[in-house]
């Protein structure tokens, strides 16, 4: 790993633990502070209403809060009601310019990773757009109702929900980019409609309303090459996502023993050259779904590539407390 993906880590790190940040990074915190709440106040000036109903779920966290399984749950229960729903995001780790409507060969490296995963899981039309008034538009020709990924900081568009989620080990130190996690503070979560908490330990509420609880059970891995061969029990972890020690966690649980990890920068585009460095591992790597969509172009298809299967629990009355938002 490069000294700047160390460094990446070590921030990240650093935000999760109930320690009083450097000096310095709070030093940087109220300039954040008065950046965003005026990138926000211009947005909510230029508001619109969308051509159809929208869905928000976003967070008040950088990453790990879960959203892409959640918005691919969502979709699914929406699906089951009769919605056609259309999904968009901002398409991070991607290099398009316009809004992109995916195709089954749309690669990650154009409209980003979390899109491919989304369009792949969720059976949706999705969207991938740094224009996401644009995306708008062109949503309401494929659907009846709008899921916008990442959406609560993304006041521009009216929205008939807001739903916000928080990682149930809460907010880390509690303090603002970027001395720590939060992209705005804790008391905004008042202007959510439904605020759920990921995960299933115990946690102190953090809202002023309730907070529905949401998770996702691991189950085993899956070869996405089909090269038909033993599932490993031993792996070797590999994943760019937010708070990577989680998959780690995960995989454990699902009864496999990790001999060692690897961890890159969130959305961090893979490459030939860790393709060999994976392949050389005295053990199988296991990744997750989002890393995989990365991987497999690059991937020697006579090899497995193993990938973390995980099913999706919603507290009762979730989905219809949302569904009410629509109605």
């Amino acid at each position: 790993m490069s000294f700047k993906h160390r460094l990446i880590h070590a921030i990240e790190t650093m935000w999760w633990k109930h320690e009083k940040p450097p000096w310095g990074l709070r030093l940087l915190t109220p300039i954040y502070k008065k950046t965003s709440a005026w990138e926000q106040k211009k947005r909510l000036e230029k508001s619109i209403e969308p051509p159809i109903p929208m869905i928000s779920i976003g967070n008040i966290t950088v990453g790990g809060s879960g959203k892409t399984p959640f918005v691919i749950w969502l979709a699914q229960r929406l699906k089951q009601h009769g919605y056609k729903p259309v999904i968009v995001c901002r398409g991070d780790g991607g290099h398009a310019s316009e809004a992109k409507l995916l195709q089954h060969d749309s690669l990650a490296k154009g409209v980003g990773d979390e899109a491919v995963l989304l369009y792949r899981m969720s059976g949706c039309p999705v969207i991938s757009a740094q224009n996401r008034v644009a995306a708008s538009r062109m949503a309401a020709k494929h659907g009846d109702v709008m899921l916008l990924d990442d959406g609560f900081q993304y006041r521009q568009l009216n929205r008939v929900c807001d739903v916000v989620l928080i990682p149930d080990v809460g907010v880390g130190n509690a303090c603002l980019l970027p001395a720590g996690p939060l992209r705005e503070p804790v008391s905004n979560l008042n202007r959510a409609d439904v605020v759920v908490r990921v995960g299933q330990g115990e946690s102190l509420a953090l809202a002023e309303k309730k907070e529905w609880h949401w998770h996702t059970l691991e189950s085993s891995l899956c070869d996405w090459m089909a090269c038909g061969q033993e599932t490993p029990k031993v792996v070797h972890a590999v994943t760019a996502i937010a708070r990577p020690e989680r998959f780690v966690k995960s995989l454990k649980n699902a009864g496999f023993e990790v001999w060692g990890k690897t961890f890159f920068p969130d959305h961090y585009a893979f490459t030939p050259a860790d393709i060999e460095v994976f392949q050389a591992l005295p053990h199988s790597i296991a990744v997750t779904a989002k890393d995989a969509v990365k991987l497999e172009a690059l991937w020697d298809k006579t090899t497995p590539l193993w990938v973390l299967e995980q099913k999706a629990m919603g507290e009762d009355g979730l989905f219809e407390v949302i569904h009410e938002f629509l109605a």
